[in-house]
């Protein structure tokens, strides 16, 4: 699976960049995408393996920082991408003509930026918070990968400033992106059912059903992870630290492979560069 992600967003990534039909704000956000997905592989999955492969199942402090850092960083950035997305669907949707005057290079490179600043920062807070935490004998953690929820369970002191900034952490990464990316889809879905044409419905919704189920997928893991009510019985608690890792794996290792799958398959553009960057230029209009 690990290899399945680096090469489905590696060829996406190849392709986008191969053929400059594609570089449009649509492609470019998909790339930085890509780019999020590989890293975020590459800096969890490794831990998993060698987990799983050796009997020394330890990892050091600062090791374990390091991979924490990297993963928040990665997914707290995506959330802010997928918005910036929805975005700019809503814009090449409600606002056609006007489109490729708003959305000038000078527009969207900047906001793909901006999403990196922000994820980048708001690691930097939650992992120099946990840093400065101190930590009981228990030194086991219950989870696949470096998680922030599951190193904050073994401080030994008043982690309140650190729930605090994970409420700010999820209003942020989570809340506003969420909220952008629901205005815009209702503004999206309005001016469709205006579409008199069947044709052009279906057109114009093509281009926002691969980013749609990228944030069902995405939102609905993290949501499981984050947002999920806390059990008191110890049972339970156990329970759902299981499931949390489960969903933690499911959203480390499921939703990097997935993505480039869902923009590939109904992509005749993307379908089209790949073939084209890989020699295979003979192919017919029905792929």
């Amino acid at each position: 699976m690990c290899v399945m992600i680096l090469l489905g967003n590696g060829v996406l990534l190849s392709g986008i960049i191969y053929d400059f039909h594609l570089h449009t704000p649509m492609y470019f956000f998909l790339c930085n995408l890509s780019i999020l997905d590989i890293c975020y592989t590459s800096s969890s999955v490794p831990l998993i393996l060698d987990s799983f492969l050796t009997v020394r199942k330890k990892v050091s402090f600062s090791g374990y920082m390091v991979q924490m850092f990297l993963s928040f960083a990665m997914g707290a950035t995506e959330c802010v991408l997928l918005g910036m997305m929805a975005f700019d669907r809503f814009m090449a949707i409600c606002f056609p003509l006007r489109y490729p005057g708003i959305m000038t290079k000078g527009v969207y490179v900047p906001m793909a930026a901006a999403s990196w600043v922000i994820g980048l920062a708001d690691s930097v807070v939650q992992t120099s918070l946990a840093m400065q935490l101190p930590f009981c004998t228990n030194d086991v953690i219950h989870h696949f990968v470096c998680e922030i929820l599951a190193i904050l369970k073994l401080a030994c002191a008043d982690i309140s400033t650190n729930v605090i900034s994970m409420v700010g952490s999820n209003l942020i990464a989570l809340v506003v992106p969420l909220l952008i990316i629901s205005i815009s889809y209702i503004f999206i879905v309005a001016t469709i059912l205006k579409i008199p044409r069947n044709e052009g419905k279906r057109k114009a919704f093509s281009t926002c059903s691969a980013h749609l189920t990228v944030v069902i997928i995405f939102y609905g893991t993290l949501f499981f992870m984050y947002a999920k009510p806390k059990s008191k019985t110890l049972a339970d608690a156990d329970s759902q630290d299981i499931f949390g890792a489960l969903i933690s794996l499911f959203y480390g290792v499921m939703t990097p492979m997935l993505n480039p799958l869902i923009y590939s398959l109904r992509n005749k553009d993307v379908q089209a560069a790949v073939k084209s960057m890989l020699g295979r230029k003979d192919f017919s209009d029905d792929m």
